[in-house]
């Protein structure tokens, strides 16, 4: 069957031939045997509307009961009529539709969007991420100018359908689109010898990743040995994930923000996604931890939550963890968010502080160690075990200035599983059982020979030259033999 379709409620409202795409009636893709086997089949839906229970509706719904690729697919369509995606959407690029839409002078502005471009090349700025945010070959999107703000807004985006192209745009339209399967022709080819797709969700500008720029490029070897296309995608190409079959985040993740959104749509769409929604959600909330590991006697450093509403005598803090004590944001990461207080002022004040940003914070006994454990797993299984040692002078690995900019980091060392303590790597695993199955790095300190787990990271730093100095290009391929087991299994 041919890989690519474009499928129209008539033939005859799409009137342009492309090499390797075959023009499709919606009533024969719905109901025709050829096109209801599995397969890998990329499809355009281009017909008249996607309303509820519509034609257009049912072919991209059955198109994801097929196991085939549909632009949009069901849950883009489902996006377009929801107001709160759409205002998420616009959040995060909020920078680009300001600068493209400066000029404008009215209160209100519609953009059509063909393929990702516009008849007016000084809006492809603009169309290109609303394309990949709402993977519909043709849409409209329509601004208003809010004067109380002094900012355009994204009040909604809606699909085009091909009878609806204005008579003096489908010169531009059959170009544009001509464009765009050439260079879908050529990205097939190129993924033809390989079996499943990944992306890999990366942020350029991110000041400390979790894997550096050459570990990313020991991922894209492994998975591709191993049958994997891989691409990597950013923040502006949520509305891609119907591409992949698996997705794998690189990027620091939080909850309150895109790296969750792409992990919670990717499963919906029933991708093999590392970090899964559930690890985020439970790793990046240090509340959450310490009572999911006091609940199940992992032992850990004497840990207090303390609440806003409920002032704890910085006293009693003091009696029962001693000082000084260290005090954490929820969401704290890479060493930011964590503060060692030393006296009764110092706590009183980075309460004060803390809780400026969350009902909750913790507060956490203090245990000097020269260095901090750390068991990395994945699948339920060790990889590799580090040593992270302190910054010199300073009681974190990581040390930051008032701004919370990294200035030194201390000296690690990465030791294979079976050379590190068993007692170590046995509380790492139970820990992060209590987790899942994903991907994480469980800290650790020892004191007299016993060991407390102070958290559970998801997302968890793999960077070359650092923690694959033991298993070295056999840890990036034991990872990604993980999400080609976890994909074969599926597919059965």
């Amino acid at each position: 069957m041919t890989s690519t379709l474009v499928i129209v409620n008539d033939p005859r409202d799409w009137p342009l031939a492309i090499e390797g795409v075959e023009i499709v009636a919606a009533s024969s893709y719905l109901t025709g045997e050829r096109f209801a086997k599995p397969g890998n089949v990329r499809l355009f839906n281009l017909c008249r509307s996607y309303r509820y229970q519509s034609t257009g509706y049912y072919v991209s719904l059955l198109a994801a009961a097929r196991g085939h690729k549909a632009l949009p697919d069901i849950t883009t369509i489902q996006d377009m009529k929801n107001q709160a995606v759409i205002r998420i959407a616009a959040s995060d690029i909020e920078p680009v539709i300001q600068k493209s839409l400066a000029t404008i002078r009215s209160k209100e502005f519609v953009l059509s969007i063909y393929f990702g471009r516009n008849l007016a090349k000084k809006y492809d700025l603009l169309c290109q991420p609303l394309f990949r945010l709402f993977q519909a070959p043709l849409l409209r999107a329509f601004f208003v100018y809010h004067d109380r703000s002094g900012k355009w807004l994204l009040q909604n985006i809606t699909p085009i359908a091909a009878r609806d192209i204005p008579d003096e745009h489908w010169e531009f339209v059959l170009e544009v689109a001509r464009d765009f399967f050439a260079r879908r022709r050529l990205t097939v080819r190129q993924k033809a010898k390989f079996s499943y797709d990944l992306a890999i969700l990366v942020n350029p500008e991110e000041a400390e990743p979790p894997s550096n720029p050459k570990a990313l490029l020991k991922f894209e070897k492994a998975a591709e040995s191993l049958g994997f296309a891989c691409e990597r995608i950013s923040q502006h190409d949520y509305g891609r994930l119907a591409e992949f079959d698996a997705l794998f985040i690189r990027e620091t993740t939080s909850v309150n923000h895109h790296t969750y959104r792409f992990a919670r749509r990717a499963e919906a769409k029933k991708l093999v996604v590392v970090d899964d929604p559930a690890s985020i959600l439970k790793c990046t909330n240090k509340v959450f931890l310490a009572e999911l590991l006091q609940k199940n006697r992992i032992p850990t450093p004497k840990t207090l939550i303390l609440q806003r509403d409920r002032r704890t005598p910085g006293r009693k803090i003091a009696a029962e963890l001693g000082l000084p004590c260290i005090l954490k944001q929820p969401d704290s990461s890479f060493s930011q968010g964590v503060v060692k207080v030393d006296d009764h002022d110092g706590l009183d004040h980075w309460r004060k502080e803390l809780f400026n940003s969350s009902d909750l914070i913790i507060a956490q006994e203090y245990m000097f160690t020269s260095f901090d454990w750390r068991v990395t797993l994945f699948d339920r299984q060790p990889l590799f075990v580090c040593k992270y040692f302190m910054a010199k002078k300073h009681w974190q690995i990581i040390k930051r200035d008032r701004q919370g900019k990294k200035t030194a980091d201390g000296s690690s060392l990465t030791l294979p599983v079976e050379h590190a303590p068993s007692g170590l790597v046995k509380l790492a695993v139970k820990a992060a059982n209590l987790v899942g199955d994903g991907l994480y790095g469980v800290d650790l300190k020892e004191i007299d020979g016993r060991f407390r787990v102070i958290e559970i990271n998801d997302n968890p730093s793999i960077d070359a030259g650092v923690e694959d100095t033991v298993l070295k290009d056999g840890l990036y391929l034991r990872i990604m033999e993980v999400f080609r087991r976890r994909l074969e299994q599926m597919r059965k």
